[in-house]
């Protein structure tokens, strides 16, 4: 493919390119690659002038560039076409769609699929190898349904869904448009729903339900819950990673981001565009507000306020977080010099003491 095919393909997220130079050549691009592996003949990206330097030993024929003349200025002198953008990594993702298509069947229904006769399927659907959807589930249409997949009762699954392999949906939860749901993972299982008594643990009933709002992405066996009564919500656009635990009841606003192995236990409330990282913890209850992050490891027990950074466990604003850590390898001697006070002054109290007594 042409470079010029590729800036035509990437369309208005391209500003400027070096076609537009003097002599400026059109090559082949075979595909991408990141800017330290790429060969000759791939495209790839620089995000900003702190990365210039790659721009001498890169092997690529082509590279991403944002608004800096400085590095388009170095491309061009080693003959390395380019394109301008004010978000680099952004057209990168949109160049590797350019090149790659993730795998699609066809639309059409395995032998081995058992499908209850109430289930509503939509138009140009696929369906896998021994898939079970049972009673009165509706799949929307142009949805993938991979093989060994399990559709509880009364699920709705939208348009364009894509369920793939060994994952379950359970009864009544309801899928919007343009989900994902990766390999292993379960929507809409029983919530950790348990009565204390004299006799033991009185198992609580869960006939609530799992929401996921269009577009949402659930990764590789990770486990959304439901509740006892009402539902638990994960609104658009919010992306999970893998192994990632969300409680019965949680509302997730929308274009949230959770890395690997968060755990949000029952109840927990979070706002929109919220990024936790890998192993955040949330207690029962805890209200994250809009925009706010949680760095690794963060144990987040109570709010979070819209917009705060907090790290640590229990947590504490960044900041503050940053100060501690930085103290935390001097406590050893810290506590040495506190003895050392500590005995100068008792030392000091009994000479007063004496002194009155005399």
């Amino acid at each position: 493919m042409k470079f010029s095919e590729v800036v035509q393909r990437l369309g208005v997220s391209v500003e400027r390119t070096s076609l537009g130079l003097d002599n400026a050549p059109d090559p082949d691009i075979t595909g991408v690659a990141a800017v330290d592996e790429a060969t000759l003949g791939q495209l790839s990206y620089i995000d900003g002038a702190k990365f210039a330097a790659q721009i001498e030993t890169t092997c690529a024929i082509a590279l991403i560039l944002p608004r800096n003349q400085a590095l388009q200025a170095a491309a061009t002198k080693r003959s390395i076409v380019w394109i301008e953008t004010t978000e680099p990594r952004l057209m990168f993702a949109q160049a590797i769609a350019v090149f790659y298509q993730p795998f699609q069947p066809e639309p059409e229904i395995h032998p081995t699929a058992v499908i209850h006769p109430t289930a509503k399927i939509g138009t140009e659907v696929a369906i896998g190898a021994h898939v079970v959807i049972q009673a009165n589930v509706t799949i929307g249409n142009q949805a993938c349904i991979h093989p060994n997949v399990v559709i509880y009762p009364d699920a709705q699954i939208g348009d364009r869904v894509i369920l793939h392999a060994n994952c379950t949906i359970h009864e009544r939860t309801r899928l919007g448009t343009d989900c994902v749901v990766q390999p292993g993972a379960v929507i809409g299982a029983e919530g950790f729903g348990f009565v204390p008594t004299a006799q033991g643990w009185y198992k609580m009933q869960q006939s609530g339900c799992v929401v996921l709002e269009d577009g949402v992405e659930v990764g590789c066996n990770s486990t959304i819950d439901r509740p006892a009564v009402g539902e638990t919500r994960i609104a658009r656009q919010t992306k999970l990673d893998n192994l990632v635990h969300i409680g019965h009841g949680a509302q997730i606003g929308f274009g949230c981001a959770f890395a690997a192995q968060v755990g949000l236990a029952g109840g927990v409330e979070v706002g929109n565009r919220v990024i936790l990282a890998g192993q955040v913890g949330v207690a029962n209850d805890a209200k994250i507000g809009d925009g706010a992050i949680a760095s690794s490891k963060t144990g987040v027990h109570g709010t979070v306020d819209p917009g705060q950074v907090v790290s640590g466990y229990p947590c504490v604003e960044h900041k503050i977080y940053l100060k501690s850590s930085a103290i935390y390898s001097r406590l050893p001697d810290m506590y040495q010099t506190l003895k050392q006070l500590q005995k100068r002054v008792d030392e000091l109290e009994r000479d007063r003491i004496k002194a009155e007594m005399e």
